[in-house]
């Protein structure tokens, strides 16, 4: 049973991977575009050489896209099918559908939103070079810590929950969650290395539509693969009997 909810977990996320290319490629490869334009004027000014260009860009923003976008969600989709046949009948009392829906977006806040609030999504022309390697582990250890944050808030939950009542117990685990990621945002340093001259709304429009690239994946995901694991699935007994009693 795991290894056919892998596969259809990996066919979700490749369905998911095209419905993210098809709005990156609208929404998205244009302000791309006027980033790189920004750039080449910035770079210009100052007399530098144009970089070579070693991929076009309509292969950036076609093929390639689509490749990338594709093997990363296929990828996502059976980790998430991995995760959710773990989880099912173990963490509530919801049916396949259900579980499916909490994990996603338990998953997009925790992957997705948490990390994204402190070290957004920048296009072109906006970074140091210089500083990508220090860029790219702060923004890991940011994924990293709300995840672990979130695994310690589930099991504190169920544990208060058996004591308290469900609601209870994930109010006062959400609470602590949400503490714990306030914290941790504050100790890690921020980094701002936006132009001066750079357009505010093409900043802020790239990182809304990084944002929802997200949301699409982890949407396709709660939805479509939790209607096709319903069929597959018998309704299960939440295995937690002090939760069931509260």
């Amino acid at each position: 049973m795991v290894g056919r909810l892998l596969l259809r977990g990996m066919i979700v996320g490749a369905l998911g991977g095209i419905l993210v290319f098809a709005f990156a490629h609208i929404f998205g490869e244009p302000l791309v575009d006027w980033a790189i334009g920004f750039e080449e004027k910035a770079a210009q000014a100052a007399g530098e050489a144009p970089e070579p260009e070693i991929v076009s860009r309509a292969t950036q923003a076609g093929i390639g896209l689509l490749a990338g976008s594709v093997i990363f969600s296929t990828a996502i989709g059976g980790l998430f099918a991995l995760v959710f046949s773990f989880v099912y009948g173990r963490v509530s009392p919801l049916g396949a559908r259900g579980t499916a829906a909490l994990l996603a977006l338990a998953a997009f806040v925790t992957i997705s939103l948490v990390p994204d609030l402190k070290y957004p999504a920048n296009p072109p022309a906006v970074g140091n070079p210089d500083t990508i390697g220090a860029r790219t582990e702060l923004f890991f250890i940011m994924i990293v810590a709300s995840v672990v944050g979130m695994i310690v808030a589930v099991g504190f939950g169920r544990r208060l929950a058996a004591r308290y009542g469900p609601w209870n117990g994930a109010i006062v685990a959400g609470i602590g969650y949400l503490v714990f990621i306030a914290l941790i945002q504050y100790l890690l340093p921020s980094i701002n290395e936006v132009p001066e001259q750079f357009s505010a709304v093409v900043l802020w429009r790239f990182r809304i539509t990084s944002l929802g690239m997200h949301a699409i994946l982890w949407t396709t995901l709660g939805l479509a693969f939790g209607a096709w694991a319903e069929r597959e699935l018998p309704q299960t007994r939440y295995r937690n009997a002090s939760l069931r009693r509260a």
